[in-house]
């Protein structure tokens, strides 16, 4: 037997075992369907069981910044593991995750020097929307609770989270969710209202008043948080625009609000600083992070809240009764510490600011095929809006979606060697986010792939 022969063999017992154990994530199962599974990665390229290479467009999921493969954080954890391989923060803590706050509190804007360690994003939201309610029954505003968030804006599974999360179709599985949650609208420029389709800055302004219009109608004395991303992850890289995030902290102010910025994706120079708040000049209450802490080399997440937020169980009696075994792990710290080293050491987050528009540049070429109608996103995050018609911004029907999405775009973008992302949670985008270490070469190597593979797209169609 040749060394195809075992390497197929292999591969198809994993397939077998998949279908017949695996329960998938977000995943369709049934007769024909045999998740691809993916071995191995080094820098910006994976490899699947059959030993064929793919660039890694979405970092993982938005996870990845340093690259795959690094020996160092492989290192950093294998070295913990033998020292402390475990203990929790349940009234104890551990040198790691002592260090890992600090730096983290380090990087983060104002006084958000409070750092509560969760094992993923959708625990560091949920954490936040506790924190928010338990802070504001003990400074005596008790009915605080309500949550506003943006429409078709994923803030994660949990049923807090997911009442947070604006997508009525993940929600009906799971109703009745956490009740609270209210939406506002979105910042898709590409399909603002009529009255503010030709003036970016006004039509912010109206988002952003929206938000107070929706604290307003709930009532002030009932609402406790606004959750937003930096940049809208669900829907396809929704950018702010100017001088939403500084009205937005004014309408927060006004009301004794808490303005939570969900930075599970944008954070870890995602968007170019380490806090992508930085990057558009907002100084939130609380942070919500994972992902990118460890690029994905262990699983880790934080809320990171101010100094005012925590004064209230700093009294030596009163306990925000909330936590996870697994937050803040030891490992999973110290994979975290060894990754902000090669952030510092190797400029990771000055890289992506140089980058970046060289990033956009080169997809902004994609625009001259007819399928193409928007490209969107800061720093190494972006979507790609697809149309019917470009001159009317006709999108997609529903059917017309599954054909083109699931039926033709994610097989035949994989096919050509690029994973990223076919999504409609809003409108069809394509989303690519790659490694923080990418350069000109993989950004023309992505392009060269998405111009082949829309363009026959919008043959097809």
């Amino acid at each position: 037997m040749t060394t195809t022969d075992i390497t197929q063999e292999i591969s198809t017992d994993l397939g077998a075992k998949a279908n017949r154990y695996l329960w998938g994530h977000f995943a369709r199962h049934g007769v024909g369907i045999t998740p691809p599974i993916i071995t191995r990665g080094e820098g910006i390229t994976i490899w699947d069981d059959k030993g064929k290479s793919y660039i890694d467009g979405l970092s993982g999921l938005f996870v990845v910044q340093v690259g795959h493969g690094r020996k160092e954080l492989a290192e950093a954890a294998a070295k913990q593991a033998e020292t402390l391989s475990f203990f929790p923060l349940w009234s104890y803590a551990t040198p790691t995750a002592i260090e890992l706050s600090e730096r983290i509190a380090g990087y983060a804007p104002g006084d958000l020097n409070r750092v509560f360690f969760t094992t993923g994003g959708g625990e560091a939201v949920e954490s936040a929307w506790k924190l928010a309610k338990n802070y504001f029954k003990l400074t005596g505003k008790p009915g605080k609770h309500k949550v506003i968030s943006r429409s078709i804006a994923y803030h994660g599974t949990p049923q807090g989270a997911l009442a947070i999360t604006g997508l009525p179709a993940f929600k009906a599985q799971f109703e009745p969710l956490t009740p609270g949650g209210f939406r506002a609208p979105n910042t898709n420029f590409y399909r603002a209202p009529a009255p503010y389709e030709h003036d970016i800055k006004v039509f912010g302004q109206y988002c952003a008043d929206r938000i107070a219009e929706a604290i307003e109608f709930e009532g002030p004395d009932t609402v406790a948080a606004v959750f937003l991303e930096p940049v809208q992850n669900a829907g396809g890289c929704f950018p702010p625009p100017p001088g939403y995030f500084e009205r937005v902290r004014e309408i927060c102010d006004e009301y004794d609000v808490l303005l939570v910025s969900d930075e599970v994706i944008c954070a870890y120079g995602r968007i170019g600083s380490m806090f992508a708040c930085d990057d558009f000049g907002y100084v939130p209450d609380i942070i919500t992070s994972a992902k990118g802490l460890t690029s994905g080399y262990s699983p880790l997440g934080a809320m990171i809240a101010s100094d005012r937020l925590f004064e209230p169980f700093n009294d030596g009696k009163t306990t925000f009764a909330h936590g996870y075994t697994f937050g803040g792990h030891p490992v999973s710290s110290a994979v975290a510490l060894a990754n902000l080293d090669i952030f510092e050491r190797e400029g990771i987050n000055d890289h992506v600011k140089e980058a970046a528009p060289a990033f956009r540049a080169t997809l902004e070429k994609l625009y001259d095929l007819p399928i193409v109608g928007d490209i969107r996103g800061e720093g190494f995050f972006y979507g790609i809006e697809l149309v019917k018609d470009k001159a009317t911004k006709e999108t997609f029907n529903d059917e017309e979606s599954e054909r083109l999405l699931r039926g033709f775009l994610t097989p035949a973008l994989f096919e050509a060697g690029l994973y990223c992302r076919a999504d409609d949670r809003g409108d069809p985008v394509v989303q690519l986010a790659p490694p923080l270490i990418s350069g000109q070469k993989e950004f023309d190597a992505i392009y060269e792939i998405m111009h082949g593979v829309l363009d026959e797209a919008g043959r097809l169609l």
